[in-house]
């Protein structure tokens, strides 16, 4: 009888170990081009919104210096003997002579100030027409000082002058629709807006104390609307549009 003697197993060659390692070296290889193909996608995207950014805002300075210069252009003469001021960086035309405004504790408007707003307010919104497109908001202010009856706490007379600041602007703003050249302005009505600030904003010497008669003002401020143009979302695809100058102010040197 024949013995018969088992053979040990084969030993493993390295073949399959090798051709898994083969296996993850592809997997980490195509994982690494993923992850690649991401950080260039996501870098373009920064770019992208870095581009349109800056190009808001220099397309913001170009048309608010535009506006003002429009506006300086036209009420320069004027300024002077309406005791007003025009402020650049806030597009803000001011007017700041109390005693021609109202009487005190009265919102009606004194014939001196009609006088000056029947000048003004039709060239206003004729130099501001151009740029309705890139204009948010026409804000009409009306500034109290934190005066009011003796027997008052500051709340009271806060919100006393809220009222009366408040019912200034509203009769600034009845009396420029009643205006020819203002009242058949729809751009104007769907952006105007009324806003009574009491004494919120007072004006301070140099000291840091209220001026009473100062901070008694009205004020006339444009609002545009780049602003809202950073906050919305830019895809890589996106082209920027912003194109605020109008057609014939397109010539106007941008000092």
């Amino acid at each position: 009888m024949r013995m018969v003697i088992a053979r040990p197993p084969a030993q493993p060659t390295g073949i399959d170990e090798d051709g898994h390692w083969l296996v993850v070296s592809d997997l980490m290889a195509t994982l690494m081009m993923i992850f690649l193909f991401l950080a260039v996608l996501h870098m373009a995207q920064v770019e992208r919104v870095h581009l349109v950014e800056t190009e808001v805002r220099t397309t913001a300075a170009e048309s608010r210096h535009a506006i003002y210069q429009a506006l300086d252009d036209e009420f320069r003469d004027d300024l002077q003997r309406w005791n007003a001021e025009l402020v650049e960086p806030t597009l803000t035309l001011r007017f700041r002579e109390p005693d021609v405004l109202f009487d005190r504790s009265s919102s009606r408007i004194k014939p001196e100030f009609e006088a000056i707003l029947r000048d003004f307010l039709p060239r206003y919104v004729a130099e501001l027409t151009p740029f309705a497109s890139v204009i948010r908001e026409i804000r009409i202010e009306g500034h109290t000082s934190s005066e009011w009856s003796a027997d008052s706490s500051p709340l009271d007379a806060y919100f006393a002058n809220m009222g009366l600041s408040q019912q200034r602007t509203q009769a600034v703003l009845r009396f420029a629709y009643g205006l020819d050249g203002i009242k058949d302005q729809e751009w104007f009505r769907n952006r105007v807006a009324a806003v009574g600030m009491s004494s919120s904003h007072p004006v301070r010497d140099s000291e840091g104390r209220e001026d009473p008669r100062a901070s008694r003002r009205v004020e006339f401020s444009v609002l545009t609307n780049f602003e809202a143009r950073l906050l919305e979302p830019v895809g890589l695809g996106d082209q920027t549009s912003a194109s605020p100058l109008p057609a014939d102010r397109d010539s106007t040197p941008l000092r």
